[in-house]
């Protein structure tokens, strides 16, 4: 099974792929993951990536799209695999098709998790992390101890930066400039499938295994 996940921050892309990854026993492949990996390698795009991030510039489209092809063409990618955070663009959708097509596999589905802006502020603005032990916790759906501190060691919980209101709405806003298109896009391909994701985490995995079924 060959996915693409797609949903603003905070929609829940990551829980559910680690569900998917369970279910049919295939990666969950992020940009973050393959750049990481491509740079500790050295590999030939991972060697143009550390150029790019040691000088503080973006890492261009072609790098990212030759790591995605040298990370697609490994052992573990043969039963399928689960992309998210890519592609984010309609470029990087086209060079993802291309990419595809040149190892002779095409993508089965393309699944957009549909959460309201306020949610997802609401969602990211009470996450907490341990600065201690890293454990994490929300302030509404999984709180810590009551005066604050981490249930686990005792340590002192902080906000991270992007999990500030004014940055979170700030990555709405790109995602819905530069990645809700592909919506429509892939729409056009006949391959997306949109799964409300304000309901239980269960309730979202039950309507993206029932979506599965049908391909």
């Amino acid at each position: 099974m060959k996915i693409v996940l797609l949903g603003p921050p905070g929609a829940g892309k990551g829980t559910q792929a680690a569900m998917l990854v369970t279910a049919f026993n295939i990666p969950q492949i992020s940009t973050g993951d393959m750049l990481r990996a491509a740079v500790q390698d050295q590999s030939p795009m991972g060697i143009k990536a550390k150029e790019s991030m040691d000088s503080g510039a973006l890492v261009s489209d072609d790098v990212v799209v030759g790591i995605v092809r040298e990370r697609l063409q490994q052992d573990d990618c043969e039963r399928g695999f689960i992309l998210d955070g890519f592609p984010r663009t309609q470029p990087q959708a086209d060079a993802l098709k291309h990419v595809l097509a040149g190892l002779d596999k095409e993508l089965d589905s393309v699944i957009s998790l549909q959460v309201e802006t306020e949610a997802l502020v609401e969602r990211l603005t009470g996450r907490r992390t341990c600065a201690d032990c890293g454990k994490g916790y929300h302030l509404r759906y999984d709180p810590p101890a009551s005066d604050g501190s981490c249930l686990s060691c005792g340590g002192q919980l902080i906000q991270r930066d992007d999990d500030v209101e004014e940055t979170i709405r700030n990555r709405m806003q790109v995602y819905h400039q530069q990645t809700a298109p592909l919506e429509d896009y892939y729409t056009k391909e006949g391959l997306l499938v949109s799964v409300d994701g304000m309901g239980e985490i269960n309730s979202v995995r039950d309507q993206i295994s029932t979506a599965l079924q049908a391909v």
